[in-house]
């Protein structure tokens, strides 16, 4: 697969090598309780995990918070070196450009076509129409729909709009790439082969997270996972068995 625009510059990472990080992070939602406690991680640069854990675990809202959709109740998250809980809101674009997110209600735009859906981010970041009109058509054809290439959302069953929920993400090569549950609504083929477009894209630099449910996914690909239990998140190792109730990643120490 080759679907490199030519219009994006990779930029060095002011503290080298780390894309995400968060240290004591606690979020909770209004006066309800806390989703997590004290919950910290690092995403290395060029990094492939899985998220996983339970309905409600929280898979989302560390995806959202990632994508800048929310903001800590408490601790400090850094995106590609830059302190994002202290950055001004009006720089925060500059920053969710730099991303690719697939989510799970897909968020298309209904008036327009799957191919210009897709063409979105590029059209944002000044591709050329002629780059536009080679790369979109075969990233479509290449998650299976070359033939929905005009087809608007709402004529598109639910796995097909994950497709081009996905394909939009992906089209830009961005930085960091969040994926939440962008397997839930295909089969088990279609499946494998967007997780093989997610390794594709790894390779060429792209750091992903990918949050699932699917055990059997996780278990198939060779890439460590962070989990989600009860408001605390435990690391776990390439070929480790699947998660219990093990003991929490250690948090980073507060800086003095």
């Amino acid at each position: 697969m080759s679907h490199d625009t030519g219009t994006r510059e990779r930029r060095d990472d002011p503290e080298g090598q780390s894309v995400v990080r968060f240290d004591h992070v606690g979020l909770r939602y209004d006066l309800g309780p806390e989703v997590f406690r004290d919950i910290g991680f690092t995403l290395p640069r060029g990094s492939f995990h899985f998220l996983t854990g339970g309905s409600g675990a929280g898979k989302s809202s560390v995806l959202g918070l990632c994508y800048l959709a929310l903001r800590p109740t408490r601790g400090g998250i850094s995106l590609f070196g830059h302190d994002v809980t202290r950055l001004p809101r009006r720089l925060l674009p500059r920053l969710r450009r730099r991303m690719g997110v697939v989510f799970q209600d897909f968020r298309l735009i209904d008036h327009l076509s799957a191919m210009d859906n897709v063409a979105l981010p590029l059209r944002v970041s000044g591709a050329p129409e002629a780059d536009i009109r080679r790369h979109v058509p075969e990233l479509l054809a290449w998650v299976g729909l070359a033939d929905h290439l005009n087809a608007k959302p709402p004529t598109l069953s639910g796995g097909q709009k994950q497709r081009v929920a996905i394909a939009r993400a992906v089209i830009n090569r961005p930085d960091l790439l969040l994926a939440d549950e962008p397997t839930g609504n295909v089969d088990d083929r279609i499946g494998m082969r967007l997780l093989h477009l997610f390794e594709e894209l790894n390779k060429m630099g792209t750091t992903v997270l990918i949050a699932t449910h699917n055990e059997q996914l996780v278990q198939r690909f060779p890439y460590g996972r962070l989990h989600l239990d009860a408001g605390r998140l435990t690391w776990h190792g390439v070929g480790d068995p699947p998660p219990d109730r093990a003991t929490a990643v250690p948090p980073r120490p507060r800086q003095s």
